[in-house]
């Protein structure tokens, strides 16, 4: 069972003292710090009080999941901006004026306040510390569970900060007890390496997530956060240039990397030996029940970021289809959803053929309500043919009618996020042995991304695996391939990029695929581009043909022959009789569309296939895709132009630029890898925040030229 509202109760019983204007946090009790944690109900009350701090919408109720989600070959966030901006973060184009960067920056610090209150204080409690000489005292576990929860959290938001930030003001000691105003920037290695100590010293005595759920911090997470910070300070990084004020920096992973790489092979396994999770559950369903709050504590759900319903949390609000409200309200049960967490338009062709998650996580509709012609309120549905698709892995529409919000509800969802995945462990354990051994020598590495593969094919793909078995460089392709089609909209990708070093290239990709596309095909790109994705881009439909679909309509048999797959044309998102369209949509209550051609460049289905589909030959419609090309100047639209603005863009001449160190350079061919300049993905401190520092905190990467 989900729980509901406790962190939002607690936040009273956590005194915070004195807290500076640098960290502008509020200090939420009327209770003593010595009242508090000298009895454990306070202690727990005042843990919940941390997890509050967690849950707005500033850090992971909806930054994390929507504005810091930056754009690559899977998430988008499309512009039309042809502009500098403040705040296209998505687009690695923004400046230290930027109000979420402030807002996200203090809300983080807000919340490492807590955590170093609450451990700084529990540590000093009777429950810790022998204080009457007691020979028979012991250390209470459930205090020492406690603790270790609170500094999971303060790792998670740490590694965030470092991950988005580079190297940044660094602490474990609250606010009351520091004699200086500031605390100093560390080194991003040095914080990494002193997270990773501290896990590595809570987790023992943690408790699994069997006996305290995935909606609190466990001893498996603890140690898949150990793996998490320790792969990421094992790959590389942007780090300053300070000689250059010019530079936007350089690429590095520290020479010890393998030393990281071991921590993770170790941690991750530990958690695949302990056996308390597993991929028992089909992918789509893991999301699924995220949206109808149900929590299951031994499957691939790790930790999940556990929002409250109508209070925190825009999970499914931000992803899914959209759901339009007229005056406030929609006609079904759920009320409106925003759906502009999006997916790159071409992702869904980077998948291999049948891979289930690619039906599911490929929003091609979406709804609007409307009054009609005879004053009646409907709904309509849509085919989705922009820049963009849905990712609907989490919808408000996915939760059942008895538990939804209301018509007249919008965010505040309460559908947990899931910040950390058993998937994610497996991946990270075949990475790792993979480079440590050299090769794809270990079987369990072998089994691990066996594992993560097969969840997503009725078959197994074993002719994928066998592929990737080849040889060092052809697994680890594979893994990283794994990890893009398995994490959408998990704020992972972006990330994977940067640690394994190829955002630039792969960021170049993802923009010529939109150029190219706008160009009609016709940007003398293609080539490149298909040998990059192995042809896919000649396979995208430029007419798509589909049928409005409720799941009352028509017979048992048609029902059943509709859920048939043509030889070589997926008809609807089907892939297989086993793994019907009733079930890969969660919600039957709306309509859905059966798309005939959503991925093969095939004409307008046969009279032959409709009449074996059970529909009436006028019941198809049909949408132009791709059609990008402004006829008046001649050049793709302003959205294939901009949206990856701050590292490559076309000016209204046609000609298409990549920006090193600020920079624009002519791109007229696909440069070398080696050759392509860094991405500014780092972040710079809020303008705010140097000025309060007198100027001690800089800024660079350029931002300060």
């Amino acid at each position: 069972m989900k729980i509901k509202n406790i962190f939002l109760t607690g936040i009273a019983a956590l005194a915070l003292a004195s807290c500076n204007d640098y960290l502008e946090v509020d200090a939420p009790s009327a209770y003593s710090e010595e009242f508090v944690f000298s009895q454990k109900t306070e202690i727990e009350r005042a843990l919940f009080g941390v997890y509050s701090q967690a849950l707005v919408g500033d850090l992971y109720g909806n930054a994390y999941q929507s504005t810091f989600i930056y754009n690559s070959d899977v998430d988008i966030q499309i512009s039309s901006t042809g502009s500098h901006s403040h705040t296209s973060y998505s687009r690695y184009d923004c400046d230290d004026e930027g109000g979420d960067i402030l807002k996200f920056w203090t809300a983080a610090y807000n919340l490492i306040e807590y955590c170093n209150k609450f451990i700084a204080s529990a540590e000093t409690s009777k429950f810790y510390v022998n204080t009457e000489n007691d020979p028979e005292w012991t250390q209470d576990g459930q205090v020492l569970q406690w603790i270790g929860e609170a500094k999971c959290l303060r790792a998670m938001i740490y590694h965030d900060l470092v991950v988005m930030f580079g190297d940044v003001p660094f602490t474990f000691t609250p606010a009351a007890k520091r004699a200086e105003y500031m605390f100093p920037v560390t080194d991003r290695q040095e914080i990494q390496d002193a997270l990773i100590a501290d896990l590595k010293e809570a987790s023992k005595n943690m408790s699994p997530a069997s006996s305290v759920t995935v909606e609190r911090c466990s001893k498996e997470f603890a140690q898949a956060m150990i793996a998490r910070i320790a792969l990421t300070a094992g790959g590389y990084s942007l780090r300053p240039n300070k000689s250059d004020n010019r530079s936007y920096g350089i690429m590095q992973r520290p020479d010890n990397y393998l030393e990281y790489y071991k921590t993770v092979r170790n941690y991750t396994d530990s958690i695949i030996s302990a056996g308390s999770h597993n991929l028992n559950a089909e992918y789509q369903n893991v999301f699924v029940n995220e949206c109808n709050y149900q929590v299951v504590n031994n499957d691939d759900p790790i930790f999940e970021i556990p929002f409250a319903k109508e209070s925190t949390g825009n999970t499914g609000y931000i992803q899914g289809p959209t759901y339009s409200s007229y005056e406030n309200k929609t006609t079904g049960s759920w009320g409106e959803t925003k759906g502009n967490g999006r997916l790159h338009a071409f992702y869904r062709f980077l998948f291999r053929d049948n891979d289930k998650r690619r039906e599911f996580v490929n929003g091609l509709w979406y709804y609007t309500y409307r009054i009609d012609e005879t004053n009646t309120q409907v709904d309509s549905i849509l085919i989705r043919n922009d820049y963009s698709v849905h990712n609907n892995k989490w919808s408000k529409l996915w939760t059942a009618e008895g538990s939804a919000l209301g018509n007249a509800s919008t965010g505040s969802t309460g559908i947990n996020f899931p910040y950390m995945r058993y998937a994610d462990v497996l991946l990270m354990y075949a990475e790792v042995a993979n480079e440590l051994d050299g090769g794809p020598q270990d079987e369990k590495a072998v089994e691990c991304l066996t594992k993560v593969h097969a969840r997503a094919f009725s078959d197994g793909d074993p002719e994928f695996i066998s592929a990737a078995t080849a040889n060092k460089d052809a697994f680890q392709k594979a893994i990283m391939d794994e990890r893009k089609w398995e994490f959408a909209g998990e704020n992972i990708r972006w990330r994977d990029l940067v640690r394994t070093n190829t955002i630039s290239e792969e960021l170049m990709y993802s923009f010529l695929r939109y150029h190219a596309a706008g160009m009609a095909g016709d940007s003398g790109f293609e080539g490149a581009i298909n040998e990059h994705d192995g042809n896919t881009f000649n396979y995208r439909p430029l007419t798509v043909y589909y049928h409005k679909y409720y799941a009352t309509e028509g017979t048992d048999q048609q029902k059943m022959m509709a859920h048939r797959m043509i030889k070589n044309q997926l008809y609807g998102y089907i892939v297989n009789d086993a793994y019907s369209f009733d079930l890969m949509y969660p919600n039957q209550s709306l309509p859905s569309l059966r798309i005939y051609n959503a991925y093969k460049g095939i004409s307008q289905p046969t009279t032959s296939q409709i009449r074996t589909f059970g529909f009436a030959a006028d019941g198809w419609s049909n949408a132009k895709f791709y059609n990008w090309f402004n006829d008046a100047t001649a050049q793709p639209n302003n959205q294939c132009k901009y949206s990856f603005y701050g590292y490559i863009r076309t000016d209204d001449n046609g000609n298409i630029w990549i920006i090193r160190d600020g920079v624009q350079e002519q791109f007229n061919s696909i440069p070398a890898t080696e050759t392509l300049p860094v991405v500014r993905y780092i972040l710079p401190y809020p303008r705010q925040v140097i000025q309060r520092s007198s100027d001690v905190y800089k800024n660079y990467y350029g931002y300060e030229y």
